[in-house]
Parts: C-alpha cells; structure tokens; sequence
C-alpha cells in the first residue's frame, strides 16, 4: 500500500501558487498530488485540520546547531527538534562550531550527524576563512564538494576587504551564495548593545548603526563590482535597509534577512539589563524596526530567518558585559512573523508566511517553500488562534535563552510533516 495522506478542511495557505483557501492536500509518497481515488482515500492517514491554517514547512537560512563542540547549548538533533516544533521543515545551520567548520572533514562529521538525528532538513554551510580568523581563505571546492549549500563567517565579518573580494570571486566560481554577518569590528570593541540615549543612560558601551552600515556599503560594492551573491544577515540598521534598496534598484546581487526579534523588539527592552534581549546586531531604535518593516514590504529585504543561537543558563546568567550574544528563535518565530507583520502591519497572510517560506528558499536555492502538486510534502499545519506562554519547559531546544520567557504568543504549530509523515504533533517530537 502506497504511503498516502489526506489532510481535510484547512485552510490551505500556498504563497508560490497564490492559494488561500478552504480546501484539501493530498499526499502520495511523499509528494503533493492532486487527488486520490476513492480506494486510497480509504487507506490514506486523515489529518482533520478543519479551523487551522496548512502551509509548506517553514524554511529558516540561518541557525546555530552548535555541533560540534559546542553541545551543552545545542546539537543538531535538539536543534531538529525545536525547528520541528516550530513548524520549520529546512534550516541552514551556520559554521561557527568548534572546531569550525571550514574543511571537508568536519562538514561530513556534520552531515553524519544530520542523517542520525535531524528530524527536518538541517543544509550545513562552510566557513569563508580558516578557523573563521578572516586571514586565509578556506577550501571553497572542497566545501562544496562536501556539500555546503553557502559560505559564511557568521559570528564575525572579514574585514580585510580584499580577501572577501577573492571569497565572493571563487565563491561564485562554485555558484555558492555568500552569507556576511556586517560588522566593522573597529566600531564595535566592548559594545555590548546600540549606541544613543539609551546606551549612555545604562552605562553600557554602545554599539552604532554605522558598523553595519559600513559592511553593507562594502558588500554592495563587491557584488557590483563581480556580480557574486551576497546575503546580507540580520539586517537592523534603517540606513542599511535604505542602502540595500537603492541597490537593488540597480539590480546588483543583494539579498538581505531581517529577524523577528529585531522586527519585535527595541533597545528600550534592556532597561532592566536582561540579558535575553543581549544579540548580535543589538536591538535598536524604534525608527530602525519600522524601516526593517517597510523593508521587507516592499521587497528590499528578503526573508525573515531566526538567528536561532542558543545559549545555557548560567552562560547567559552575567552581567550584561560579560554574557554572550543571542537568542533562541525557532518555536517563536511563527507566532512574533505573524503579530507583528500580519496583525499590527497588514501585511497579508499569504505574504507574511511566503516571508517564512517560499522567499527564503528562492534566496538560497533550496528545493522548499511550496504546497504545489509535485512538490515534497514538507507541511505545518498551525492554529493561529491558540495562545501559549513560553517558558523553558515549553522549548524543544536545549537552551532557553529566549527574550519572550513568560510572555503569552498567539499561534502555534499544531502538527510538522516532513515527505508528508508527522515529525512533530501536539507538542511532542515524533521519531519512530
């Protein structure tokens, strides 16, 4: 018996086909089809999700699984496990590991781990620079052999301008995208959150806008000069949203991710020196959130992507100097998209979830990101209705440094279906 499934009376949310509609989704092994027969309706596994929202799994380009070497935060099978609950099907784990990942040896080690443990489609990535130390480029082909599906030195930026002009160059030799954290690390010495009134009133080394916007500058130029792909991550200066569209006005090779928390939050959150709400870039102003909004409106910003960066407890528990940048984000992001994109912005539900889905596949090539027929049954299916407080009991993630602790989020993944079997369902990882 062929495996079928039959997903019945959702709400059926499809940003690449334009669909949102009440209807149903039928899977064939493993693939959307348009229908079955009355025979295999009857031997099909029927998922009634009559009041909830179905749409293709969730694709995030830019997580920390933290593997190897650092696996008291996360490892690729905790960190499956939380994309799954988050209704996300594919992740791009980034390679600030230990060591990094910046050889063929270790990016197999990665991808062994991925065939034991992951529950979703875990793509890894490779380092621009060996060890990540931004002075020698690392083995580009061999990276790709290894199969990376991008380079990056996420976690730090390279500042030698002529290095990552030869990275972009060889890069695009192996049609590989370019991923850059935008910092210029001569601004940024001691910062530990954005720089203005607020800063100055908490007594914390401040943090300016322009580090990115420098970085940004730079990257617009490289991709005009060789017409490489650089994606520009975490985006959270409003100048470097305005940067990045004239840019693109003049069709040079720029994408560019926001994240929910810098789409959500502002400096004013780290009044009380929480150090959740301590990340890389920091939160910024009111205007910066606003202009990252309108950014990705109207098509100046691509995506959004999590930035999920795990962190335990007693790391995360310092002075607010001395703790560590970033938060977890996969089991939020749903809920914070949704609030302040469709809620409180109008954007549509059709393209609020396409900014989650299909908009982030396109950027990186991935094979995700549509309910079509013929695509892979990669599908959540999400109450947007239902409201849940977050708290570290409720994270599938093995950390839970989360800026939301406590705090109720309306709309949460009821089931994650991946090649249309359940990998996660009612809050509980399915593996068997």
């Amino acid at each position: 018996m062929p495996d079928l499934t039959w997903i019945k009376n959702g709400r059926i949310v499809d940003p690449v086909n334009g669909r949102d509609e009440v209807g149903d989704i039928y899977v064939n092994e493993g693939r959307i089809v348009g229908s079955l027969s009355t025979g295999q309706r009857k031997g099909a596994h029927v998922i009634d999700a009559g009041g909830l929202l179905v749409c293709p799994g969730l694709v995030d380009i830019h997580v920390h699984f933290r593997e190897p070497g650092q696996t008291h935060k996360e490892t690729i099978q905790t960190g499956s496990h939380a994309a799954a609950a988050g209704g996300f099907t594919s992740v791009i784990c980034m390679p600030n590991t230990t060591p990094a990942a910046d050889d063929a040896g270790t990016i197999q080690y990665i991808q062994d781990a991925i065939q034991r443990e992951a529950v979703v489609r875990v793509y890894p990535t490779g380092c621009i620079t060996v060890g990540m130390n931004g002075e020698r480029l690392a083995p580009i082909g061999s990276l790709k052999r290894a199969g990376v599906v991008a380079i990056t030195d996420d976690g730090k930026c390279v500042q030698n301008n002529e290095l990552m002009r030869r990275a972009v160059e060889y890069a695009s030799m192996f049609s590989l995208p370019v991923m850059d954290h935008c910092e210029d690390s001569s601004l940024t010495r001691g910062a530990v959150m954005n720089e203005g009134v607020m800063s100055t009133r908490l007594g914390l080394q401040g943090w300016p806008a322009a580090a990115e916007d420098i970085i940004v500058s730079r990257n617009v130029i490289l991709s005009t000069h060789t017409g490489a792909h650089i994606h520009l991550q975490h985006i959270s200066s409003a100048t470097s949203v305005d940067i990045i569209r004239r840019a693109k006005k003049r069709g040079v090779s720029i994408t560019a991710e926001a994240t929910p928390h810098h789409l959500a939050l502002t400096e004013a959150t780290i009044a009380e020196y929480d150090t959740n709400f301590k990340m890389n870039p920091p939160l910024r102003t009111e205007e910066d959130r606003q202009a990252l909004i309108d950014g990705l409106r109207d098509g100046t910003l691509d995506c959004v992507a999590t930035d999920h960066a795990p962190h335990t407890d007693y790391e995360k528990d310092k002075e607010f100097d001395f703790a560590p940048f970033g938060i977890v984000g996969l089991e939020t992001a749903l809920p914070i998209s949704l609030q302040v994109l469709h809620r409180e912005s109008g954007f549509s539900l059709l393209d609020s979830i396409s900014l989650l889905t299909s908009k982030p596949a396109d950027v990186m090539n991935l094979d995700a990101g549509s309910i079509g027929e013929g695509a892979k049954a990669d599908i959540a299916i999400i109450d947007p209705d239902e409201t849940w407080t977050v708290t570290p009991e409720s994270l599938h993630s093995k950390s839970a440094n989360s800026p939301w602790l406590g705090v109720a989020l309306k709309g949460r993944v009821r089931k994650t279906l991946l090649e249309g079997k359940p990998v996660f369902a009612d809050g509980r990882i399915l593996t068997g």
